[in-house]
């Protein structure tokens, strides 16, 4: 595809990024045939190459409304479509630089500024969001039924956590969300990790990702959270940053597009992005060994986007599970979006419940006693009107080991 970036962008970092994309994009459109959105709408501008060609224009200078922006908006960042194409066009790359290129030129209704500023306040403090958890529950009886439904169960009290092994040292993101809502995860990582002779721990100083920053368009708050985990990871030492969140860790992958223009931090944000791992890349070359068997083995595995088409990791946990005595159930349209996204389900309701729906109607097709995922994003969205248990593959692991 043909492309000139104009305006504010050229000669830029980001612009020639965009540039990049733009022209490998060869408009073939079978990006449309997995687009979650495009799917609910037949809309070819809710559908990837229709967004490219909103971006195109946009970046070459052309004028941008307020239908530009809620298009962009409806795109889950799912990269189905990236998986998809043929051409191996970096879609997410381009609607990185499109989106705050034309938040730049279209102003939010105050209502949408509101929302999005509550869930930016509220979301990447963990005593923050523990806190509101707790008055939440505490009010819970006299809430909405569509509030209380967003609550998740109070974790069960946990184990004490393992003696230190003094074998292999690797950090752990303690996240934000998934730190206040479900501490259990990452319990049940430092359990399965120290089984196999590594340690777990947290790297002091590190925290938020700084995914939910981005995606609500404030990039300066999430380049400054990834540069205090870059300096706290890399003090640590660690051979590795294991992350059970796969849409953090798919974010934290793309930490060097993110600082891209930032001399100071640009290659060490190349080396950490290198460290990052999901933990089933750390256990698929050191299998835990099972001592009992599963006591529900019939189970539904939910591959989040961020572990299929972000992080390229698809079939890793379900080929886990079986080894473990687990038996996984085929699910339709694996490739397709639950609707979660980060802060889509909150900001686009009615596309996610939609997507949810269907999602949930295809992991439960054969019956499972419960659904394994790998994102509390995923997580907390399923959870909410799922009718059967929802937990994290790595409880699975911790079950049987």
């Amino acid at each position: 595809m043909r492309t000139t970036i104009a305006g504010p962008l050229a000669g830029t970092i980001a612009g020639a990024t965009a540039e990049a994309v733009l022209k490998a994009c060869v408009h073939c459109g079978m990006c449309n045939a997995t687009c979650p959105t495009f799917k609910l709408t037949g809309d070819e501008l809710d559908g990837p190459r229709g967004r490219i060609y909103l971006m195109k224009s946009a970046l070459e200078g052309e004028p941008v409304t307020r239908q530009t922006q809620l298009h962009l908006d409806r795109c889950l960042t799912c990269r189905a479509c990236e998986t998809t194409c043929p051409s191996g066009v970096e879609y997410h790359r381009l609607l990185d630089v499109a989106r705050p290129f034309v938040d730049a030129q279209v102003a939010r209704p105050w209502r949408e500024r509101a929302l999005r500023g509550l869930i930016r306040w509220w979301t990447p403090d963990s005593g923050r969001f523990g806190f509101a958890l707790a008055l939440g529950r505490l009010f819970a009886p006299i809430l909405p039924a569509s509030l209380r439904a967003k609550l998740p169960e109070k974790a069960l009290a946990r184990a004490a956590a393992p003696l230190p092994v003094g074998g292999r040292r690797m950090a752990l993101l303690a996240g934000c969300v998934q730190a206040a809502a479900a501490p259990q995860f990452n319990a049940a990582a430092t359990r399965v990790f120290a089984g196999i002779g590594a340690d777990l721990a947290p790297s002091p100083g590190a925290g938020c990702c700084g995914a939910i920053d981005f995606h609500l368009g404030a990039a300066e708050q999430a380049k400054a959270l990834a540069r205090r985990n870059i300096d706290a990871w890399l003090n640590d030492g660690g051979e590795a940053v294991v992350v059970t969140a796969s849409g953090c860790a798919a974010f934290i992958k793309d930490y060097p597009d993110l600082l891209a223009d930032d001399p100071a931090y640009a290659a060490k944000a190349a080396r950490v992005a290198a460290l990052v791992r999901d933990p089933v890349e750390v256990l698929a070359q050191t299998p835990p060994t099972a001592f009992r068997a599963p006591a529900e083995p019939v189970i539904a595995v939910h591959e989040p986007c961020t572990l299929r088409h972000g992080l390229k990791l698809p079939g890793r946990i379900e080929t886990l599970l079986a080894a473990l005595g687990y038996q996984p159930q085929p699910v339709r349209d694996a490739h397709l979006c639950c609707g979660s996204a980060g802060a889509y389900a909150l900001t686009q309701p009615a596309f996610a419940n939609a997507l949810r729906a269907d999602k949930l109607a295809a992991l439960t097709e054969h019956g499972p006693a419960a659904i394994y995922t790998a994102n509390i994003g995923c997580w907390l969205h399923l959870s909410e009107t799922a009718a059967v248990p929802v937990r994290h593959w790595i409880e699975a692991v911790d079950d049987v080991t």
